[in-house]
């Protein structure tokens, strides 16, 4: 796809596009499932131009600290190796697509995809440059995620046609954020 600004050093990364967080799922984010043509339009213009493709996923344990049964805020969703915590079956993940795994531990959340799981320090060893995101949920975690990759020092690119909010209300304020920290959004 000659449309997308792709080049060396760059990657792309659809962020928890679970079916948990797709319309049916534990989690629902409004419109969830809607992101994933524009997502799978990025991914395959990645691979086309081989360029590194990752797709991070909660993998939370049964019993998470996060899950509302543990005093938590959300209620069970994307618990390992479950349906639920599963892939969307629509997203189309190209063969070699990097996965990471993030809220792995029984006692602590993780919303980015940089949090414990070393992805920064991997970026860096392949040469990575510059970050396209998108996915699942924009005011959660693929907003944690941007702001983590802008400390990464990547250049960070939000794909918002490929994200959508749980809390529609918080989106401005996300953006805002987002932007100051140097985040480039791209409608």
């Amino acid at each position: 796809m000659t449309d997308k600004p792709l080049k060396a050093g760059d990657a792309v990364l659809a962020v928890d596009v679970q079916n948990d967080f797709c319309p049916g799922g534990a989690l629902a984010v409004p419109d969830g499932d809607a992101v994933i043509p524009e997502m799978n339009a990025w991914l395959r213009a990645a691979a086309d131009r081989n360029l590194t493709v990752l797709a991070s996923r909660d993998w939370h344990t049964v019993d998470h600290v996060s899950f509302q049964a543990q005093g938590g805020p959300w209620p069970e969703h994307c618990v390992q190796s479950t349906t639920g915590a599963g892939f969307h079956p629509a997203l189309a993940l190209p063969a070699g697509t990097v996965l990471v795994s993030k809220g792995t531990a029984f006692d602590r959340d993780a919303y980015s995809a940089f949090d414990g799981t070393g992805l920064a320090g991997w970026l860096r060893r392949k040469g990575i440059r510059r970050l396209w995101l998108g996915g699942l949920a924009e005011d959660v975690c693929v907003y944690h995620t941007a702001l983590d990759a802008a400390r990464a020092g990547l250049e960070t690119h939000l794909l918002l046609a490929a994200t959508r909010p749980v809390f529609a209300d918080q989106q401005a304020q996300c953006h805002r954020d987002l932007t100051g920290a140097g985040v480039i959004l791209h409608d």
